[in-house]
């Protein structure tokens, strides 16, 4: 019975409410097995083996593995090609995130209204998105080339010289910060698009009645409304920094002296070019620890910025 008379004064039996959120958790971890069971297995498994990996040291493949502690770490401590590659992985997010950043949003402010014009330069500015990074960085090798590149050709014609600028140590990074600059300016316009759409038109008016002038709009109106979407898109941005690294293997491999070797190739070099695959462990596992930082305290920043919109 439902009802229960106790005392003279009706009560309800509760049983059956305590069973039915029982039943529905059942159901849904049953939906839910499948993809936790995969992400066991491709995510959280790989990860133990890295880490496994990285506690251990391998003489040659398929030998037997020694337990050596921190041992590898050390090592990746002291090989001063592991701190040129965090050095120019530093350099390299911070000349290409900004530059991005910057330009995305000055398309799309300047592309926010809808029209039949401002949606074909949407398109072209995108348009590098769409080509794969293998392909975009085929594209720059030969804009590059040294003498009877693009580049160089162009620069002919004004009576210049352009440098070596895959060759030279000096440059070959800024130019492979170039391409990357080319390739993700059009996929975070995006998001400021999208961005721009909650900013209130009555707030520019209002503005405009005060006096404010464009930049003082950018500053007071614009910027503290995209604040969640700046937090965003560089999340977006250091993430690409740390994981992409196709552009590196197509135009330098790492060259010359070091000059554009990032974490990732580095990595690549130790387990598939020296054979230690203990070492290249023990460094994915630095950038995975930067991949949580930079994740964590992006997450944080978003948090606080949604906090001030509401209040």
């Amino acid at each position: 019975m439902a009802n229960a008379v106790i005392h003279g004064q009706v009560t309800r039996d509760w049983r059956p409410a305590l069973r039915r959120p029982r039943r529905t958790t059942v159901v849904a971890l049953a939906l839910l097995a499948p993809s936790l069971i995969f992400l066991a297995l491709f995510t959280y498994w790989p990860v133990l083996q890295v880490l496994w990996q990285s506690l251990h040291n391998q003489i040659r493949i398929g030998g037997p593995q020694t337990y050596v502690g921190g041992g590898n770490f050390a090592k990746l401590a002291a090989d001063p090609a592991f701190r040129k590659a965090l050095s120019n992985n530093l350099i390299y997010a911070f000349g290409t995130v900004i530059p991005s950043l910057v330009l995305a949003l000055g398309f799309a402010m300047a592309l926010a209204r809808s029209s039949r014009v401002n949606a074909l330069f949407r398109a072209l500015f995108f348009l590098p998105v769409l080509i794969p990074l293998v392909a975009a960085a085929s594209i720059f090798l030969f804009i590059f080339l040294p003498g009877v590149g693009l580049l160089d050709y162009h620069l002919a014609k004004l009576a210049l010289s352009g440098p070596n600028w895959l060759g030279d140590p000096d440059i070959a990074l800024y130019a492979i910060m170039g391409l990357t600059i080319w390739k993700n300016a059009g996929y975070y316009m995006l998001f400021f698009l999208a961005g721009l759409q909650a900013v209130p038109a009555d707030a520019y008016e209002a503005a405009i009645l005060d006096g404010a002038g464009p930049w003082q709009r950018l500053a007071y109106i614009t910027l503290p409304y995209l604040k969640p979407t700046i937090g965003f898109v560089m999340v977006i941005g250091l993430l690409n920094v740390v994981t992409q690294v196709d552009h590196v293997f197509v135009l330098t491999k790492g060259g010359p002296s070091d000059s554009t070797n990032l974490l990732l190739f580095y990595v690549y070099q130790q387990a598939v070019e020296s054979y230690d695959a203990g070492k290249a462990a023990a460094g994915t596992l630095v950038m995975l620890a930067l991949l949580l930082a930079i994740s964590a305290s992006s997450l944080r920043t978003l948090e606080r910025s949604f906090g001030e919109r509401e209040t």
